[in-house]
């Protein structure tokens, strides 16, 4: 049995998230450019429309992390699941296990070095941020963000950058940018950038939707011995 929990009055995670299931990584190259000949909110809602149709996924995804107050850059990698409404599970390997798993109520973070399990409820759609609503499929890119064309280094040959900046303030991130595809519309990088001068990049691989991933995937059983702290 784990030992009793205790509570800490905090946010609840965001995966880091949580728009990363939107990403599927090619071959770097190129910056990506700007189409001028359509506006960025058309291109958004395009790309909205896209993952209107997306059920569910699975990838290989790396997230890079670098600056921040300790000017610090990291790598990790590992595969994640995602199914809507607000399933998801993000299984880290490398350098470190670490384990995300949303069930649609509640959300586990568990990291096997430490022994311990951060539990929190998975937030409401007048709670959430708004990476959490579209991620679920109630949120929008033209609605939650303003939305303008960037033009970012190492993105694949043929790719357009989208810049979103929330509507609302978020206490996660300042802004992120969205690499798809130009042609297909299909989503390749995800860059966000937060209030101490980070940023993180996702790039994913061997991405695969609507596959009907099986519902064991999103359920999480708690170690035997593990610290737990739940969240609110």
């Amino acid at each position: 049995m784990p030992t009793p929990s205790r509570t800490v009055r905090a946010r609840a995670p965001l995966f880091a998230l949580l728009v990363a299931p939107l990403v599927l990584a090619g071959s770097l190259g190129a910056a990506a450019q700007p189409s001028p000949e359509v506006p960025a909110a058309e291109f958004a809602a395009r790309l909205q429309r896209k993952y209107d149709t997306v059920r569910d996924f699975s990838a290989d995804f790396t997230q890079s992390y670098e600056g921040g107050v300790l000017r610090k850059k990291t790598t990790e990698r590992g595969t994640v699941v995602v199914r809507k409404p607000g399933q998801m599970r993000w299984a880290y390997r490398q350098p470190e296990e670490k384990l995300f798993v949303s069930d649609g109520r509640r959300m586990y973070a568990w990291v096997p070095a430490d022994r311990q399990v951060v539990v929190s409820e998975v937030p409401s759609a007048d709670q959430a941020t708004t990476p959490v609503l579209f991620l679920v499929g109630k949120g929008s890119l033209t609605r939650d963000f303003t939305v303008s064309y960037a033009t970012v280094v190492g993105a694949p040959p043929g790719s357009v950058a989208l810049r979103l900046v929330p509507v609302k303030r978020e206490p996660d991130y300042e802004w992120l940018v969205l690499v798809a595809d130009g042609a297909t519309l299909t989503l390749r990088m995800l860059v966000a950038g937060d209030a101490q001068g980070g940023t993180s990049t996702f790039t994913f691989a061997n991405l695969r939707e609507n596959v009907r991933p099986k519902d064991e995937l999103f359920r999480f059983t708690i170690p035997r011995n593990a610290d737990v702290i739940t969240r609110e």
